[in-house]
C-alpha cells in the first residue's frame, strides 16, 4: 500500500511521532510546529499529517487522503504566503474558520506553511485561537526553526523537528516518483543539497540546470571590480526575469477575475469605484514579486556557497563528497588558485549578502558588494 508518508523522505523519527498521533487521539494536541531547514519537507510532512488525521490508514487511494493531497478536502485549509509577511487580514478568516466543526472529516485542519512570516499583529490574532482551541480543530504551523516563530505561539505548540534528508533518499524519491534516471537523480540531489523541491526542478528542467551553471560561473568570471559589477547586474536581472515569469501570468489572471467579479470585465479603463480594490491587488502582487526575486537571489547565493564549500573541501583534503560533482574541474582550478583563508572570506561575503537581502537592502547593492568580495585578492 502506498501511504501519504512515503514522500516524507529521511524523517523516520518525525513520521513515527506524527503517525502515532494520527492513529491515537490520546496523543493529539491542538497545535503543532513542524520545523526544519529549507528542503527538509516541512510542507510535505504537514500535508501527510493532515491526510492521516482524516484517515489514519494513510492510504493515498482512500477518498479522504486523496482529497487532502489534491487540496480539495473541505476540512483542510492550507495557507502559503507569497508576500514578505503574513498579515492580520489573512489570519482573521482562518481564526473564524477554526471555530467551525469539521463538515465531513475527523478534524478541521489549518496549515500555515510560513509561520515564520507572521508579524506581531497577525501572530497575536493567531495566538488567541491557539490559546482557546475548539475540540476538533488542529493547527499545523511550519517554520525553519522554533526560534523563527513568536515565542508565545511556540510555547503553546508541540514541536516536531525535521532534518536535512540524506542525498540518497532524495535521489531515490526522484527515481520512484518522477521516473528520473538514477545518475541524474543523484547529481540533482547533491546539487540541491537534499532540498527536495530544488532537486526535482534540477532533475526535470534543463534550463534550471543551465541557470545554476551560469550562477556558479561567477566564481571563475570575476577577476576585477568591473567583472563583479557586470556579474551582479546579470544575476539581479535574471532574478527579476525569473520572478516576473513566475508571477506574470498569475497576476493577469487575478486581475481579470477581479474585474469580472466586479462586473467590469472588458472595460477599457478601471471604473473609479473599483480602483481601490485593483490597487490593493496590485500592491499584493508587488509584494509577491519582491519575495520571488529575493528567493531566486538567495537560492543563487546558496549555490555559490556550495561551490566554495567544495573548493574548501579540496583545499583542506577533507575527503568528503563534492556537492557540485559535475563542476569538479572548476572546483579544482579555484582551489589551486586561492588559499583556504580566501575561500572562507568569500563564503563570509556571501553570508553577509544574504543577511542584507533579508534586511531589505537594495538587491543590486547587496549583490555587487558580494561579487566584488569574490574577486582575486593581491
Amino acid at each position: 500500500m502506498t501511504t501519504v508518508w512515503d514522500d516524507v523522505v529521511g524523517q523516520a523519527p518525525a513520521v513515527q511521532e506524527l503517525r502515532a498521533a494520527a492513529e491515537d487521539p490520546a496523543r493529539m494536541t491542538h497545535a503543532w510546529l513542524i520545523t526544519g531547514p529549507p528542503g527538509s519537507g516541512r510542507s510535505n510532512a504537514a500535508r501527510a499529517f493532515a491526510a492521516a488525521l482524516q484517515d489514519p490508514s494513510g492510504d493515498v487511494a482512500s477518498h479522504a487522503c486523496a482529497t487532502v493531497l489534491s487540496g480539495s478536502h473541505p476540512d483542510v485549509t492550507s495557507v502559503a504566503t507569497e508576500g514578505v509577511v503574513i498579515r492580520a487580514e489573512t489570519v482573521r478568516p482562518l481564526v473564524e474558520l477554526a471555530q467551525r466543526a469539521p463538515s465531513q472529516g475527523r478534524w478541521r485542519v489549518i496549515v500555515i506553511e510560513d509561520a515564520d512570516r507572521l508579524n506581531e499583529t497577525s501572530g497575536n490574532v493567531l495566538l488567541k485561537a491557539i490559546e482557546e482551541p475548539p475540540p476538533r480543530t488542529v493547527w499545523l504551523l511550519c517554520a525553519p526553526s522554533p526560534q523563527d516563530v513568536l515565542v508565545t505561539i511556540r510555547s503553546r505548540s508541540r514541536s516536531v523537528p525535521l532534518r536535512v534528508p540524506p542525498v540518497e533518499a532524495v535521489a531515490e524519491l526522484l527515481v520512484r516518483r518522477d521516473g528520473i534516471d538514477p545518475e541524474t537523480a543523484m547529481v540533482a540531489a547533491r546539487a540541491a543539497q537534499s532540498h527536495v523541491g530544488v532537486a526535482r526542478r534540477l532533475a526535470r528542467d534543463p534550463e534550471a540546470r543551465a541557470r545554476r551553471s551560469a550562477v556558479l560561473s561567477i566564481a571563475r568570471r570575476v577577476r576585477g571590480v568591473g567583472d563583479a559589477v557586470l556579474a551582479a547586474g546579470e544575476l539581479v536581472e535574471t532574478a527579476q526575469a525569473d520572478a516576473k515569469a513566475a508571477t506574470e501570468e498569475r497576476d493577469a489572471t487575478e486581475r481579470a477575475e477581479l474585474l469580472r467579479a466586479m462586473g467590469a470585465d472588458g472595460a477599457a479603463t478601471v471604473p473609479p469605484a473599483l480602483r481601490a480594490q485593483v490597487r490593493q491587488l496590485e500592491d499584493e502582487q508587488k509584494r509577491r514579486a519582491t519575495r520571488a526575486q529575493r528567493d531566486v537571489l538567495d537560492r543563487a547565493m546558496v549555490d555559490l556557497l556550495s561551490l566554495y564549500r567544495d573548493v574548501l573541501v579540496v583545499q583542506v583534503g577533507a575527503g568528503v563528497d563534492l556537492v557540485n560533482v559535475e563542476h569538479a574541474q572548476a572546483v579544482a582550478a579555484l582551489a589551486e588558485s586561492s588559499t583556504p583563508e580566501q575561500t572562507l572570506r568569500r563564503m563570509d561575503a556571501i553570508g553577509v549578502a544574504r543577511t542584507r537581502l533579508a534586511g531589505n537592502v537594495a538587491p543590486l547593492l547587496a549583490v555587487e558588494a558580494m561579487a566584488i568580495a569574490l574577486r582575486p585578492q593581491g
